[in-house]
């Protein structure tokens, strides 16, 4: 029995022509090779199993072939491949450099090939920084790696990089195809689009779980098998939870949650693949978006249909508590209560949303002033007045209700409002409206009259020393400091306040920025300071003088001059301990 070669390797691209899903990069090659404008150090970068180690090996067989050697010539002699995870010291890259110098047996060129080079140390990048800068003539380096941001820049800058992308799931599925078409499988479409999907974008992993398949389902691949194999919830499931959701069946959204279950299933990746399904279905309800789902066409229809059900605003909401789920489904001590409530929300979106039509309806055209009487400015505002609808819906047309008393010989006679008597106030007294000319007249003489009684009042004007000032000030900035106002209080620390002309409070501060601050609240404390002292001719007066900035310390180097002015040996204590600010 031949041994089983995986369908990784046994359909390995021989030619760029058979690359999947990276033609920008093969055409960009191969337009390289056929005008000898190929660089002697290339990068290939990209995720797992999207054909950069593929590409290397296509590219040294094509550089160095002359038309003239046979099909199945591999060029053995003139291709090295190091693995760097296993050979990243700086001895294994001075081997490699001794090897390059010496020119090829057969044909133009020796291609060496690094893959994973990010393993490499920083020893061993060095030592190859040179070699790589300027190689031989004869010499080409191509370098492989997932992770080029571990990568130094001094190599990055010595290399022409190719960025690989991951295959698309449209790419994979097709490719899948003509390897099942080669094996003689019979599959489905929609099996295969699982596998693509499953896949993530790496064509290897692709190969990989086709063949796995293969192996439990014969040659006949169904998603039914694909699905079971793969441990993946089937788009039925999501298609019946929908159904459910938009119907509001509580009951049966929660037996079908706890099958799920007990198909071995996770909660966690039963809301994901729900919110997946909610997007695929609000991209479906646009033309312009429907290249965006990545199905087959029988299930692409399934979509379809599913979409004109589910308006918009449902699938937004719905979007909104799936995402939530997700987020709070790690943290949560409850997950299967988590995740039966957001099936219950869900459930309710769209619960009571239709209302009821009137069985009538009465346009506002329909009522017209000679059918009835008007009713008079001077009632009350508790005047009632009973209108009938005068259009009635007949057959789903809107008859007035005047046309269909003609008809059946009805006299009709306007509906006349009866009033209410109104009530008069006797005996209260005459109110002035707020905003009218009269209640501002009497405000301002109320005004004129409470200042011209305060003018008449005598306030006390007795004399009082500096000290007892002085202890007021700090009683008042312990004041302020208690409430917070940490800044005000410390502009009034500034200084030491005096007295001046026996009224006059005086001090002075080293900026005019703590001069505005201070006149702002100076009310506050020239009201504290005239209780206090019982004298209400105090005034404050406030002078700027910039050489006062000097003894205050605000950085640490300040405050470590006046320490040292105060005791200078603290300069000898820093330099026996070697201190630093």
């Amino acid at each position: 029995m031949e041994p089983f070669v995986v369908s990784a390797r046994k359909y390995r691209p021989q030619t760029f022509k058979d690359v999947v899903g990276q033609q920008s990069i093969t055409n960009t090659l191969t337009n390289a090779i056929e005008n000898n404008h190929l660089a002697q150090a290339l990068l290939f970068c990209g995720p797992r199993g999207v054909g950069k180690t593929t590409c290397a090996r296509i590219l040294a067989k094509k550089i160095n072939s002359d038309g003239t050697e046979s099909p199945d010539e591999d060029f053995a002699f003139n291709i090295f491949e190091l693995d760097a995870a296993s050979n990243n010291s700086v001895d294994d890259i001075r081997s490699l450099i001794d090897q390059v110098r010496i020119p090829p047996q057969v044909g133009k060129y020796k291609v060496y090939i690094i893959d994973e080079v990010h393993m490499l140390s920083q020893s061993a990048f060095n030592a190859f920084l040179k070699t790589l800068e300027e190689p031989p003539k004869h010499a080409i380096f191509i370098l492989a790696t997932t992770e080029k941001h571990k990568i130094i820049p001094t190599i990055l800058s010595r290399c022409q990089i190719f960025d690989f992308k991951r295959i698309t799931v449209k790419d994979a599925a097709e490719y899948l195809k003509y390897i099942a078409e080669e094996q003689g499988v019979i599959a489905e479409e929609d099996a295969l689009h699982i596998i693509a999907q499953k896949a993530d974008g790496a064509m290897r992993d692709a190969l990989s779980i086709f063949d796995r398949v293969v192996s439990f389902s014969g040659k006949d691949l169904t998603r039914k098998a694909v699905t079971e194999n793969l441990n993946v919830l089937d788009y039925d499931t999501f298609f019946e939870t929908t159904d459910l959701l938009l119907e509001n069946k509580i009951p049966e959204l929660l037996l079908l949650f706890n099958k799920t279950l007990s198909l071995g299933f996770d909660g966690h990746h039963f809301i994901n693949g729900l919110a997946s399904h909610f997007r695929d279905l609000l991209v479906c309800q646009h033309q312009e978006t429907i290249t965006l789902l990545e199905v087959g066409d029988a299930t692409k229809e399934k979509y379809k249909i599913q979409a004109q059900k589910a308006n918009q605003n449902f699938l937004i909401k719905a979007l909104d508590l799936a995402n939530e789920c997700d987020l709070s489904y790690r943290t949560s001590k409850n997950q299967r209560l988590l995740v039966e409530l957001t099936l219950m929300k869900l459930a309710s979106l769209t619960f009571g949303t239709e209302k009821k039509k009137p069985d009538f309806i009465v346009p506002a055209t329909h009522f017209r002033s000679q059918d009835y009487t008007k009713v008079s400015s001077s009632y009350s505002i508790s005047e009632e007045v009973i209108v009938e609808p005068i259009s009635e819906k007949i057959d789903n047309k809107i008859v007035l209700k005047e046309e269909i008393q003609k008809l059946n010989n009805i006299e009709v006679k306007p509906i006349v409002a009866k009033p209410t008597p109104k009530i008069e106030l006797k005996n209260l007294p005459h109110r002035v409206s707020g905003l009218s000319i009269s209640s501002l007249k009497a405000k301002k003489e109320h005004q004129n009259t409470k200042s011209n009684s305060l003018k008449e009042e005598e306030k006390p004007t007795e004399a009082f020393s500096e000290e007892d000032m002085q202890k007021h000030w700090v009683d008042f900035v312990k004041k302020l400091d208690d409430k917070g106002k940490k800044i005000l209080a410390s502009n009034l620390n500034a200084d030491t306040p005096k007295l001046r002309n026996e009224t006059v409070i005086w001090i002075e501060l080293p900026n005019s920025t703590m001069k505005k601050e201070v006149e702002r609240e100076q009310s506050l404390m020239l009201n504290y300071l005239k209780d206090q002292l019982n004298n209400y001719e105090i005034s404050l007066q406030i002078t700027v003088n910039e050489e006062t900035l000097k003894k205050f310390a605000f950085t640490p180097e300040e405050k470590y001059e006046k320490l040292r002015e105060k005791n200078p040996v603290i300069d000898l204590l820093r330099k026996e301990f070697d201190l630093d600010l």
